[in-house]
């Protein structure tokens, strides 16, 4: 079984348009969106727990202090 073209993905397309109809394409496009994401997320997550957290975590940049208004010394 090689790997998957553009015209199985062509012919998948058509066969999912078929059986759900348009108007759940989206719904379903984002629930797998969501799927991904989650099984990305909990691989990172067993990664890093598996190596141990050697990368130093990053500060938070401090907020550059906020100027004076030169409006209001005019006054």
């Amino acid at each position: 079984m090689g790997p998957v073209g553009w015209p199985e993905l062509i012919i998948l397309l058509v066969v999912v348009l078929i059986v759900f109809g348009p108007g759940k394409l989206p719904d379903i496009g984002n629930a797998i969106g969501k799927g991904v994401r989650e099984f990305r997320k909990a691989s990172n997550d067993l990664e890093t727990s598996l190596r141990g957290d050697t990368a130093p975590k990053a500060e938070p940049k401090a907020e550059p202090k906020a100027e004076p208004d030169e409006s209001a010394e005019a006054k």
